[in-house]
């Protein structure tokens, strides 16, 4: 479907804005269960009725280093891209 501009039905600004919010939903989602999945390898030995305070501790640690490493890449991706932009911009001048 078009509009009258010739742009397809996705220029509605808030379907964008829903795409984006279900996207970034999608995303959290998948980091959620990726560090599941890391944190249950790394601290579960064997699955019991309740976890001992060295696997709660485990699954403490492991989570916020999981935190800090995933921040840490997402900023020096921003990093990265804000200096190839200043750089395709002087580049270009």
């Amino acid at each position: 479907k078009q509009n009258m501009d010739g742009q397809g039905a996705t220029a509605d600004p808030q379907l964008q804005h829903f795409i984006e919010i279900e996207s970034q939903k999608q995303r959290f989602q998948q980091l959620v269960h990726q560090m599941t999945e890391v944190c249950w390898e790394k601290c579960m030995d064997k699955p019991g009725p309740k976890l001992d305070s060295r696997t709660e501790m485990c699954f403490v640690n492991c989570v916020e280093r999981f935190i800090d490493t995933s921040q840490f890449i997402l900023n020096r991706l921003e990093q990265t891209q804000r200096s190839r932009g200043s750089l395709s911009e002087t580049m270009s001048e």
